[in-house]
């Protein structure tokens, strides 16, 4: 039964990469400069004042691959895929969601390679929604492999994916549990918390 979900939920990805090439980015969000988060906003009803103040997110997350275009790298947005019977959406638990997110984008690493810059193996090891923002813990593989450009835009995939349900929302990233400062041989500086407005993929050509 979970090998059947799991061909299914590949299936899915699959077909979800196929729209994007096939359409060539036409309604997927792109940045094109820093600072580009605000062009990708869920519409203002998809969040709701909970109690306390705070808001109850209820849009959809999604997964945000990287696209080498010859001249720079590029973000775009693609919906999660759907399992038949996964209730992952219609829980209504925003942690479920974005833990299903990233479940989703780290397959893409072993299944389509060329649209992530997050190295094969890579694994969530916990996801949380505190009210600092959301809290991404992941394996030492994240850090493994691949020179700046490929830093920089695994560092972006996981601050869009982490802040799709809400761009204004702090992104914390964990390796193995301890908090990321330092990322490659180079010693690329990793800002605690990150947010879109830190996104470096537009510096790189």
């Amino acid at each position: 039964m979970k090998d059947s979900a799991q061909k299914n939920r590949s299936l899915g990805l699959l077909a979800g990469l196929a729209v994007i090439l096939v359409l060539g980015g036409v309604g997927v969000a792109l940045y094109q400069q820093r600072g580009g988060d605000d062009l990708v906003q869920p519409p203002p009803d998809l969040t709701e004042p909970g109690e306390g103040g705070e808001l109850t997110l209820t849009a959809a997350p999604e997964i945000y691959l990287l696209q080498d275009t010859g001249t720079d790298l590029q973000l775009s947005a693609m919906p999660i895929a759907i399992d038949e019977g996964n209730n992952v959406l219609t829980s209504g638990d925003p942690e479920l969601m974005l833990t299903e997110a990233f479940e989703q984008l780290l397959e893409l690493s072993e299944t389509s390679p060329s649209l992530t810059a997050i190295p094969s193996g890579t694994r969530l090891e916990n996801l949380q929604i505190t009210d600092a923002g959301v809290r991404v813990d992941l394996s030492e593989e994240f850090t493994q492999g691949g020179g700046s450009a490929s830093m920089l835009g695994r560092l972006d995939q996981v601050i869009y994916t982490a802040s799709s349900m809400d761009p204004d929302t702090p992104v914390w990233l964990s390796v193995e549990g301890e908090p990321l400062e330092l990322l490659g041989g180079e010693g690329l500086e990793v800002p605690q918390p990150m947010t879109r407005a830190d996104a470096y993929t537009s510096s790189v050509q």
